[in-house]
């Protein structure tokens, strides 16, 4: 399943949930003019269906195949368009060399 066809499932499925039916419409949207996906739109697609309870019932209703078919093309597309944030510390021009920064001296 492609990431056009994942959001209009998940449009399908929303139906009753106006909040996750307007994200999923907006994605399909873009996608089927030939756009990329905003992966800030699908991360929000994907929080509102599972706060509204979107995804267990798709869980549920659906194979474990075919509910991952179905999810793993908006997580993927998410992954892979997000931005890493790392979790080192950044060096600041304060706090010395940043070479010998945090190396303990020999005593």
């Amino acid at each position: 399943m492609d990431l056009k066809d994942a959001t209009l499932m998940f449009l399908a499925e929303a139906a009753a949930y106006p909040a996750v039916t307007h994200i999923a419409q907006s994605a399909y949207d873009r996608l089927a003019e030939g756009q990329d996906a905003d992966y800030r739109e699908l991360n929000d697609l994907v929080w509102e269906a599972s706060g509204k309870g979107v995804l267990r019932a798709m869980h549920q209703k659906y194979s474990p195949v075919a509910f991952e078919a179905i999810i793993m093309p908006v997580l993927a597309e998410i992954g892979r368009r997000a931005p890493i944030r790392s979790s080192r510390p950044v060096w600041q021009p304060g706090d010395g060399d940043p070479l010998t920064a945090g190396v303990p001296l020999p005593d």
